[in-house]
């Protein structure tokens, strides 16, 4: 689908530098954009990155537009290059429509189900008894949808992802494929040489507005509820242990995973393959880099990196500390033939004296 460069710049309210007639094939990443295609610049620390690039014409910032790198350029300059980008792509790869609104002859739906209007309920889809489905929703195939379970308004459950029962899900929540909210708990009792199952009676609330990665998982609380607050992100593969509280808009990058009981502030950031031990508390602004290791409470604003976790500029101290390591193991073979060497001279100078006496 070709569009105009002009028509572009209309589409993002944006000045161009170039022949607004210039036809634009596709939208690209830098390093990928062809002689017909158009990319952008997230910020001028990627002006360097222009060098190889090949696009006919670039989204940019006004502070880079007029850098030597961008010059070769057509150019359509904006305040916020990304949200203007995103406005440009749809237009190449418009959004699929949504599916046609009704229930699939092989949905399976309890005759105590409720389902609001405007929603589609995919093929070998099982819902049930007493569930909720507010207006709106896509119900994937193969979703299953446990006892119980309440899902509010305009959700959208991706292919085959479980909601065991009593899970009470939030307008607008987006769950991708393979995920599993609200099974067991990991919990157990070591009990006449065995461990034995504590029972796991709790339930899981995903809030307004938060979107769980694919083959995510995250547990029912054993008493009580599991909490993933207001427009949390939580990427691919995450696991989230039973009675974890998270805080609104946090972010966790894949292959996170919290023991039991942990909870968060607000707007707290974990890398991926971040572990936290059990009941640790991350406080609102705070970011753990990726591979941390959590074994204590986290200070709100705070940012700490490493295993186990220290705040960065300790950790920062310790690992360039670690890198001198073996430059200082041969300053002390150094010192240590040196040591010999003098001793061996001072011993000498201590029995000169008897020798000129003899």
């Amino acid at each position: 689908m070709t569009q105009t460069l002009g028509a572009l710049a209309e589409s993002v309210s944006g000045a161009l530098t170039g022949n607004p007639a210039e036809p634009i094939t596709g939208a690209a990443a830098i390093e990928s954009a062809r002689p017909t295609e158009i990319t952008f610049l997230l910020d001028d620390s990627q002006l360097r990155r222009l060098e190889q690039c090949q696009a006919a014409a670039l989204v940019i910032g006004s502070k880079g537009a007029d850098h030597p790198a961008a010059a070769r350029f057509a150019r359509i300059v904006v305040d916020d290059p990304h949200a203007a980008f995103l406005k440009i792509v749809p237009k190449f790869r418009p959004h699929r429509p949504r599916p046609a609104r009704g229930l699939a002859p092989s949905a399976v739906i309890s005759p105590t189900a409720t389902i609001g209007p405007d929603c589609w309920i995919g093929p070998h889809v099982s819902i049930g008894d007493g569930v909720v489905i507010g207006q709106g929703c896509d119900i994937h195939p193969g979703v299953v949808i446990g006892d119980g379970c309440q899902i509010g308004n305009h959700v959208t459950l991706h292919p085959n992802v479980v909601l065991y029962a009593d899970a009470i899900i939030g307008d607008r929540v987006i769950i991708h494929a393979g995920a599993v909210i609200g099974a067991d708990g990991f919990g157990y009792r070591f009990r006449d040489g065995k461990f034995e199952k504590v029972p796991q009676l709790g339930w899981v609330h995903i809030q307004a507005d938060a979107e769980i990665g694919a083959c995510t998982t995250i547990d029912r609380g054993a008493i009580g509820a599991t909490v993933i607050g207001e427009g949390t992100k939580i990427d691919n593969l995450v696991q989230i242990a039973h009675n974890c509280e998270i805080g609104r808009h946090n972010v966790f990058a894949s292959q996170v995973g919290l023991a039991g009981s942990c909870s968060t502030g607000d707007y707290v950031r974990l890398g991926g393959q971040v572990g936290v031990k059990d009941h640790v508390r991350m406080n609102t602004g705070c970011a753990i880099g990726a591979k941390g290791g959590v074994h204590k409470d986290i200070p709100a604003g705070e940012t700490w990196i490493g295993y186990p976790a220290t705040p960065e500029a300790e950790q920062k101290r310790l690992v360039f500390s670690l890198k001198r390591v073996p430059e200082m193991r041969e300053q002390m073979k150094a010192m240590e033939t040196k040591l010999a060497a003098l001793t061996a001279e001072l011993a000498a100078l201590k029995n000169e004296p008897e020798h000129k006496a003899a």
